[in-house]
């Protein structure tokens, strides 16, 4: 199943392998990205090439929620490690990236989660299933625009902001 929900400032193309059930709809993801990228826009207009913030800008995301064997088959081709992780992530632009034309949709890049081992983290982490979703697809979103953890400091400072974001999607109103 494939759903393209559209807001005022992003486009989100979620898909959802038919074998694979989420508990999360189409409506909440687009809920979660539209504030996640609000709480975001200084990133997205340094990634997009402009200083100010064009609130009417379009931004796209895929989203795929699939099984271990697809995960680890593109950590395998893209990443030479030939097991199954959590999420993937796929940037679509580079921060000096030339602009693009007014009115062209931004695209951000792909987010791959492997449901089968979102729900075993959640289970470990003794929390829900839409829990890790939120957290793994947070972590995705960051990822695209420019965050990476490869030391201690950078790690914790990734994990705080996950954690602000996900606490900026449960209190908006």
């Amino acid at each position: 199943m494939t759903v393209t929900e559209t807001a005022s400032s992003f486009t989100l193309d979620l898909a959802v392998q038919d074998s694979v059930d989420g508990p999360i709809s189409s409506e909440q993801w687009e809920f979660y990205f539209t504030v996640w990228l609000e709480e975001m826009a200084s990133d997205l207009a340094e990634l997009a090439g402009d200083r100010d913030t064009d609130t009417d800008r379009a931004y796209e995301i895929s989203l795929l929620l699939t099984t271990d064997e697809e995960v680890q088959t593109l950590n395998r081709d893209y990443r030479n490690k030939d097991q199954p992780t959590d999420v993937l992530s796929f940037a679509a632009l580079e921060v000096d990236a030339p602009p693009l034309p007014p009115g062209e949709p931004i695209p951000l890049g792909d987010i791959i989660i492997s449901i089968e081992t979102a729900q075993r983290q959640a289970e470990s982490q003794g929390h829900s299933l839409a829990t890790e979703l939120k957290w793994l697809a947070s972590h995705g979103l960051l990822h695209l625009l420019g965050w990476d953890h490869p030391d201690d400091a950078s790690l914790a400072r990734m994990l705080n902001q996950q954690d602000q974001l996900i606490k900026a999607s449960e209190h908006v109103i």
